[in-house]
């Protein structure tokens, strides 16, 4: 396993545990805050220092993810040689072949008088 897919799984992983950290919060100040201090007693740590802890691993997670895709993309340019663009390949073909060409011998439509010009003598 290449380090680029070791990278790919915690990208995953992290962005999985992101969102997660983010449903669990409530703008409006209910969430997992709410049901863990709602009466005003202080269970569990309260309701100050859930939401502490949910916004400083929301913070962390999201620095995380950052990071390691930043270091992913560092791996990507170390890895295979041989995937190079074939746009930067001065040897290739760089002009196609032309088609054979097909001579216009179309006829004309019959029928219609396309010069311009009509007969006025009867």
């Amino acid at each position: 396993m290449g380090t680029f897919t070791i990278f790919l799984i915690l990208i995953v992983v992290v962005a999985f545990l992101l969102v997660v950290v983010i449903m669990v919060q409530n703008p409006k100040g209910g969430g997992l805050s709410s049901s863990f201090g709602g009466g005003g007693t202080q269970q569990l740590g309260g309701v100050k220092k859930t939401t502490d802890f949910l916004d400083k691993s929301t913070w962390t997670l999201a620095t995380v993810l950052l990071v390691l895709i930043l270091v992913s993309n560092i791996t990507i340019g170390g890895g295979n040689a041989t995937a190079d663009s074939k746009a930067l390949d001065t040897d290739a073909q760089t002009t196609q072949p032309l088609p054979d060409a097909v001579p216009d011998t179309q006829p004309l439509p019959t029928g219609s008088d396309n010069s311009g010009t009509t007969d006025t003598n009867p």
